[in-house]
């Protein structure tokens, strides 16, 4: 076989290699599981497909994809008082996370929503079929589903990722003219839920009487109303004045956070920006979808325990979660303020927590491998037969090597111990891709995809 010359081959563009020239990659792809889910993509999905559904594609042929307009344009609206670090992540992520809803509160360990809409494709699953993410979190899977025509369930046990996944996906389609009103009375909407919420000093209990016909209690009724009672029964004009109520409320949780973390603004401030960067994202995602209402899917998210799921034997078409880090992250300590804010009880929630139950780390990864096998079984129960769960999770092996008594680099990984319980359960390995963790490198520097196929 005669050498080939040099230069020819370094002019060459890899890309132009792997993938055909009329389906043009978004900009930004540096990562290697990227370019593979890419590669799964263009083999997998039609023009149409891709087109709409597409997650790494800017353009097929002459038309530009959703994913793309959907992230291009105006970027997220930062607060002028936003570190460079923060602005610089954006940035370079706006295709991978932050667009549509998912940028609503930052919540830890969650998932690049890019990877997701990739990940739901390479499984095959289509608009129309029904996703379930068991652990869900701050509701990304949902919302991603939900974006592509798909039918969601999400469950999670905490009431709070239950609150905040559900505000996301209805601020999808919620009326926003409530809510830009509330933007033009922030300062009275502050200091309302200031009064019953907080002002972000842990433990605060500060509560005062709110002053009668203010702009809130138009609203506060009717959220009261539907939080004990059937809100399905509620309605058009009800529906979104609950929606615009939990929209204004989420973003004030969102501000107690920043104000904890941070002294660059005054948490009224925060507020006003935070609720700012709210209506921006919800507007922007809205227009994409304007006279495109009928491709949106629906989503069902309830506070739910995963190893118990009330829903019918072989009923879901693909099942795709993250398992809690085990010992990594304390969603509980995290969400503390907020919880507590809703009523529940953190010490019960710790029991039963998948990851958090039990004494010593030693328990806990007893009892977690155990909750994971009864996961499992279920997940295996509601998914139709052939069809795939997905799980991305990263490994721990400090904390691991403590437990098993083992040096560090002799670990075994999460993902291959929990692929071995999927097993018994009827779970078949098909493939693993690995990434490299960018948001807690400290604690984790790799995860895994592993999709399991249920036989």
């Amino acid at each position: 076989m005669p050498t080939r010359n040099i230069t020819d081959i370094l002019s060459e563009d890899y890309a132009s290699r792997l993938f055909p020239p009329q389906r043009q990659l978004i900009p930004n792809l540096d990562d290697v599981y990227e370019l593979e889910l890419a590669f799964y993509e263009n083999q997998i999905l039609s023009d149409s497909e891709l087109i709409s559904n597409g997650a790494y594609f800017a353009k097929v042929r002459q038309s530009y994809t959703r994913h793309f307009l959907m992230c291009t344009g105006s970027s997220l609206k930062l607060p002028r008082h936003s570190s460079s670090r923060l602005k610089s992540f954006f940035a370079k992520n706006i295709f991978r996370t932050g667009y549509a809803t998912h940028g609503l509160f930052p919540y830890r360990g969650k998932f690049h929503p890019q990877m997701i809409k990739a990940l739901m494709n390479v499984m095959g699953l289509k608009p129309g079929d029904r996703v379930l993410d068991p652990m869900m979190g701050s509701g990304t899977v949902p919302v991603e589903a939900v974006l592509m025509g798909m039918d969601a369930l999400g469950f999670d046990a905490s009431p709070f990722c239950k609150f905040m996944a559900q505000t996301k996906i209805d601020a999808l389609t919620m009326p926003l003219e409530r809510a830009r009103k509330a933007f033009e009375n922030r300062d009275e909407v502050f200091d309302y839920f200031a009064d019953r919420v907080g002002r972000g000093i842990p433990g605060s209990k500060a509560r005062v009487q709110q002053k009668p016909g203010s702009f809130m209690s138009v609203m506060e009724e009717t959220a009261n109303y539907a939080a004990t009672r059937d809100s399905d029964k509620l309605s058009a004009r009800k529906k979104s004045t609950v929606e615009t109520y939990n929209f204004l409320l989420l973003a004030y949780l969102d501000s107690v956070g920043y104000s904890e973390r941070s002294k660059r603004a005054t948490p009224r401030e925060q507020f006003a920006a935070i609720l700012e960067r709210y209506l921006f994202v919800a507007e922007k995602i809205q227009k994409v979808f304007e006279g495109m209402e009928k491709d949106v899917g629906t989503a069902e998210i309830l506070q739910a325990d995963a190893r118990d799921m009330p829903i019918e034997d072989e009923s879901v078409d693909g099942v795709i979660f993250s398992p809690p880090y085990s010992f990594a992250i304390d969603y509980l300590e995290n969400d503390s303020f907020h919880l507590k804010f809703l009523g529940a009880n953190t010490e019960k929630l710790r029991e039963q927590m998948v990851g958090l139950r039990g004494r010593g780390l030693a328990q806990k990864f007893e009892w977690y491998i155990e909750d994971m096998g009864r996961i499992f079984a279920e997940c295996a129960r509601v998914l139709k037969k052939g069809r795939i769960c997905t799980i991305v999770i990263g490994t721990n092996s400090n904390q691991l090597s403590k437990v098993l008594g083992v040096r560090p680099e002799s670990v075994k990984g999460l993902h291959e111990i929990l692929a071995e319980q999927a097993a018994p359960c009827g779970l078949v390995q098909l493939k693993t891709i690995n990434r490299p963790i960018t948001g807690i490198a400290n604690t984790m520097r790799r995860e895994f995809i592993v999709m399991l196929q249920c036989e």
